[in-house]
């Protein structure tokens, strides 16, 4: 009788210690800490009341109870510093792109400007002698310095911060550079097809280099994570959006540790576009964003 006494408190203390640790391992200390206790407490009575216990055996009971519980809450407290760090390298990674983001900015502006400069000094000279050239360039102008003025708007109240030294000037990427990306990374092993639906159509400064960068990235994701030797790009030109399209056939695995990821999304947002990205159905990996582009702003760069 004494042995079978002896078995089911050992299994009770045993199922209720493995709760301890769940629990532990599950939830706040300040839960936790007290079921441990009533545990302990409960354990120590039901062994009192079942056997004929020493005080060797009630000190076992106690630490293992203690033991129990601080292997639970070590993990739990783990789990919530590892959780801590990947929300801080996230936002590291968000504070990142929009520095990135910014200097791009700083460069688009300066190439407006320098072109805005340029056809004031042609509009000056001949404005007595050609003045039909003078109002193209005072068109050209207009065109140019309501694009800026209207990315500035769409992408400035979302940045905050700016970082120190100067960025490079000069005109940013497009999408008309895509055949240059296509052929380096052809030179790094991966072949790019980039297919265009729809019909092409200007797009306002930012929406065409955030759409570039978010090809540029996702191609370096390609080269460096898909394990592939090929990938497609469409660019899709509907009505009030651009679509941007990246799919592979590789693993379809993670995409590095870069935050890429968070960095296109970013971008996207910042645009007020929708974005996904992820393992596509058919095996590979897929990224897709869709920008809004303004029908005004796609009319007067049209224009001018």
């Amino acid at each position: 009788m004494q042995t079978r006494n002896g078995t089911i408190a050992g299994l009770e203390i045993l199922l209720t210690d493995i709760a301890v640790c769940y629990i532990a391992t599950t939830r706040r200390r300040r839960f936790s800490l007290p079921v441990a206790v009533v545990t302990c407490v409960l354990q120590l009575m039901s062994v009192v009341a079942w056997l004929s216990a020493d005080d060797v055996l009630l000190v076992t009971i106690v630490l293992a109870a203690v033991v129990t519980w601080m292997t639970g809450n070590s993990i739990q407290v783990r789990r919530a510093h590892t959780e801590i760090l990947r929300e801080q390298a996230t936002a590291q990674a968000v504070a990142a792109e929009r520095l990135r983001i910014a200097r791009e900015l700083h460069d688009m502006v300066a190439h407006s400007i320098g072109i805005i400069a340029i056809q004031a000094g042609v509009g000056g000279r001949v404005i007595d002698t050609q003045p039909g050239e003078a109002r193209n360039a005072l068109a050209a102008i207009e065109a140019t310095s309501r694009d800026t003025l209207s990315g500035l708007r769409r992408m400035l109240t979302a940045l905050r911060r700016d970082e120190p030294g100067a960025a490079p000037l000069g005109p940013a990427p497009g999408l008309a550079d895509l055949g240059h990306l296509a052929a380096a990374t052809m030179d790094a092993g991966v072949q790019v097809d980039v297919r265009i639906e729809g019909e092409p159509r200007p797009l306002p400064p930012d929406v065409e280099l955030s759409a570039y960068r978010i090809v540029q990235e996702a191609v370096t994701n390609v080269v460096r994570h898909a394990g592939t030797d090929s990938c497609r790009v469409t660019i899709g030109y509907r009505d009030g959006e651009l679509a941007v399209g990246i799919d592979d056939e590789g693993d379809g695995g993670v995409v590095g540790t870069g935050y890429g990821i968070v960095g296109m999304r970013e971008r996207v947002a910042l645009l007020r576009g929708e974005f996904t990205a992820g393992p596509r159905p058919g095996g590979g990996f897929g990224v897709a964003a869709r920008l809004p582009v303004p029908a005004r702003a796609g009319a007067r760069a049209g224009a001018a």
